[in-house]
């Protein structure tokens, strides 16, 4: 697609996002593409950015970590534009899932080569998501981990942060409605996914593709939460499920009702609360990844 006009949407204050835009720019250029940098103001509602500018550009490119994707997520779906990926944030679970290279040129290079995926994205209270979306420990994660513990530590942020929320961590009641059955549960965290790859490339399910139609639902039922390091390898490889304590169900809609209202993080980011209905928006998007 050279030529191609490119509406680039980089977040500042990604890990790598400030010092990483000259060589994004330097590898758009080279293969011939007309880049859209957009005004720091303007990109702090970059999905309005994206319907605004439709008309005007053939593809965006984000560069930022899962929560960047998520910021677009909405207007990419209403403005019905492929879109690339260049992975700068301390995660990048979206990108891990789609296969992408971790450097900048190779992530720049796929985008320019053109080749496109049709992938699924989730739907929680009508909010967009790619990866998961979760409540109980992941949403405690989300709130205590600063964008500055994200920079100074990169993943090691993210497990000193986990020490620190399973050290005061409490389960809770929840009502569970599947395509299948009602149940009543007590768990430590109930997570949806969509994609394959969360948490810094934990597995939502051995078998989970971001465009199988599907969501693959787990519950922690666990009576220890100190359990969940033990199940570290299992869920690393997505085979959670093998525990009795563990409760998984795939379906394409589920819906979960606490007593109280309980925030949901979405691809690392606070979004909505409970109650919650989870839904998926089949080939609902087209991305750039390797041929």
């Amino acid at each position: 697609m050279p030529g191609g006009r490119v509406l680039l949407i980089v977040n500042a204050q990604s890990r790598r996002g400030a010092e990483s835009l000259p060589l994004v720019l330097q590898r758009f250029n080279e293969h011939g593409f007309q880049v859209i940098l957009p005004s720091p103001e303007e990109m702090k509602d970059c999905s309005a950015l994206i319907r605004r500018l439709r008309g005007e550009i053939d593809l965006v490119a984000v560069g930022g970590g899962d929560g960047s994707m998520n910021c677009a997520a909405r207007g990419l779906l209403e403005a019905e534009l492929p879109f690339g990926i260049i992975p700068l944030g301390t995660a990048n679970d979206l990108a891990r899932t789609l296969g992408l290279p971790v450097t900048i040129e190779a992530a720049v290079d796929v985008i320019c080569a053109g080749h496109k995926r049709r992938i699924d994205v989730g739907d929680v209270n009508g909010q967009p998501f790619f990866n998961v979306a979760s409540l109980g420990l992941s949403a405690d994660l989300a709130m205590s981990l600063t964008s500055q513990d994200k920079k100074r530590f990169g993943q090691l942020g993210y497990a000193l942060a986990g020490l620190r929320v399973l050290m005061r961590a409490r389960s809770f009641s929840a009502l569970i409605v599947g395509p299948h059955r009602s149940v009543r549960v007590r768990s430590y965290q109930i997570a949806v996914g969509n994609g394959r790859y969360y948490g810094g490339g934990m597995a939502v399910h051995e078998n989970a593709s971001i465009d199988d139609h599907q969501l693959h639902l787990y519950s922690l039922e666990v009576s220890d939460v100190w359990k969940l390091v033990l199940m570290a390898p299992a869920f690393r490889a997505g085979r959670h499920g093998t525990y009795q304590e563990v409760r998984v169900e795939d379906g394409n809609r589920f819906e979960v009702r606490t007593r109280r209202p309980m925030p949901i993080n979405a691809d690392g980011e606070i979004i909505t609360q409970t109650p919650a209905v989870f839904s998926i928006r089949p080939s609902a998007l087209d991305v750039f990844v390797p041929a």
